[in-house]
């Protein structure tokens, strides 16, 4: 079964959880594997783990709104 990617730029912070998630989602389409061989778990993992660390740095350093203007 095939869940969608959840929306994590919002008002509350996406958990841990729901990063890790998304990451292994996304590793999972672009690699093609749901379950990977033991030749290619760690791969694999470092993938999401890459991933999720990206994701989290996007979500933090994301500028929400539109800075005040002066002038």
């Amino acid at each position: 079964m095939c869940r969608s990617i959840i929306t994590l730029r919002r008002p509350d912070p996406a958990t841990d959880d729901e990063v890790q998630g998304a990451a292994l989602q996304y590793v999972r389409k672009i690699s093609g594997y749901r379950a990977p061989s033991q030749a290619n778990q760690e791969v694999f993992d470092r993938a999401v783990d890459e991933v999720s660390r990206a994701t989290r740095r996007l979500l933090d350093e994301l500028v929400v709104g539109h800075p005040s203007r002066t002038g």
